[in-house]
């Protein structure tokens, strides 16, 4: 375990890192094959248009150190294809979501029942078959794990996960105005340097 300052171990949690990248083929490859080559643990992935078409945002939830999340830092403003890196986490107050649809092994006995444990969760059912419904909850990662271990007495059979995506509160964050002075070429310099609001 790494140490800061020498004043014992730094502890490992969880980092939010936002990426805007130009909306070209392959820099989804180019930036899963870096965290593989280093060694970095993704733990969810989540990438999307922004409202500008010819940017991309890219959320990542990686688990390390402070050491290891500015390595991450350092190699992705390494890419040219990277616009700004934020770290969340870091960077103060922020909101983060993420989808589930699960399907469980409910039988028509039990439909009701499980009906209204997701509405407790606001989650909302968007299949249901004569053995199963197929259920889908937004929320943050601690009510959906809450979700899931209320689920798990009746049968998890399938379950797909979106990856977190999060920004910024209030007025921070990566705004428009910084893609446009990106887009008109000032952002040699931006480039060289990690970005932390």
């Amino acid at each position: 375990m790494a140490t800061l300052n020498g004043l014992g171990p730094e502890t490992e949690h969880t980092h939010i890192i936002s990426v805007l990248v130009e909306n070209h083929f392959g820099v989804l490859a180019r930036i899963s094959g870096l965290f593989a080559s280093r060694g970095f643990n993704i733990h969810s992935l989540a990438v999307g248009p922004t409202h500008d078409p010819t940017i991309s945002r890219i959320t990542l939830a990686v688990k390390g150190d402070d050491r290891v999340v500015e390595q991450i830092h350092k190699q992705l403003n390494k890419l040219v294809d990277v616009i700004k890196v934020q770290d969340l986490t870091s960077s103060g107050e922020f909101i983060d979501r993420e989808l589930i649809l699960v399907k469980v092994a409910v039988p028509a006995a039990r439909r009701v029942e499980v009906i209204q444990l997701a509405s407790a969760f606001q989650a909302h059912p968007i299949d249901i078959s004569q053995e199963t419904m197929t259920l889908e909850l937004v929320g943050q990662q601690t009510t959906i794990e809450a979700f899931l271990e209320i689920l798990a007495p009746y049968g998890l059979l399938e379950l797909s996960r979106t990856g977190r995506i999060a920004l910024s509160r209030g007025p921070g964050g990566m705004h428009s105005s910084f893609v446009k002075n990106y887009q008109r070429g000032e952002h040699s310099t931006m480039h060289s340097t990690v970005q932390r609001a």
